[in-house]
């Protein structure tokens, strides 16, 4: 006797592993430069996505740890890119600005940042990109339900390793790192997750209404 266990992935068979960015990318230039190259080209954007992103910032008065439009760009870049390039993307990232190139928030760069009270938040975007890539890949952006547990579960993950990491390097106790942390990111994580979790179900109906164009 067998037991069949239904699989998580929710898209069709014929098309599991792919994610929007797959089909948002005419296939014309898609042929026209080649797997690899596309594969390079969509990695980097979503580099240079979370970077400009990181640009968008302000302070509350005394807090270390600023307000930023990353989280959204990384929540984005993961579930469009999947599980590997959304790695790829958001270790990218992370490399330009350890080598010296001003993409961290502030336009800051170096190994410092990495080790400092931010860096936990940092280390989590790549965590984030492959976890919501990886629930991309198994279907979970094509419905507005799916969207919002995958980005609910990418921004955790985030926030469950920056906020210990900021205790740490602060050399503060939890509770501090929570009232600074994470505390004060609440309403806006919500409203990016609002958005990010609806960007993937409407891109979804819009590729479903234009078949032609792959």
């Amino acid at each position: 006797m067998t037991i069949s266990v239904p699989r998580l992935d929710r898209s069709p068979a014929g098309e599991r592993g792919i994610t929007i960015a797959d089909f948002l990318m005419p296939i014309r230039v898609s042929d026209g430069i080649g797997v690899r190259l596309r594969h390079i080209a969509l990695i980097v954007l979503g580099a240079l996505a979370i970077a400009v992103t990181a640009q968008a910032r302000f302070y509350l008065p005394g807090n270390p740890v600023p307000f930023t439009g990353q989280t959204f760009a990384v929540l984005l870049a993961g579930g469009a890119l999947g599980f590997r390039r959304g790695v790829a993307a958001t270790s990218l990232y992370l490399l330009l600005g350890v080598l010296g190139l001003p993409v961290f928030a502030d336009g800051k760069h170096g190994i410092a940042i990495l080790t400092g009270v931010t860096g936990g938040y940092l280390i989590g975007f790549i965590a984030a990109g492959g976890i919501v890539g990886r629930l991309a890949e198994l279907g979970w952006d094509r419905n507005l339900r799916g969207a919002v547990g995958a980005m609910l579960i990418g921004d955790a993950v985030i926030f469950a390793i920056g906020v210990p990491w900021l205790a740490v390097a602060a050399a503060q106790p939890l509770s501090w790192a929570m009232s600074n942390g994470l505390t004060p990111f609440l309403g806006g994580e919500v409203l990016k997750l609002a958005l990010a979790a609806v960007v993937f179900p409407a891109a979804w109906w819009i590729v479903g209404r234009r078949p032609g164009d792959r």
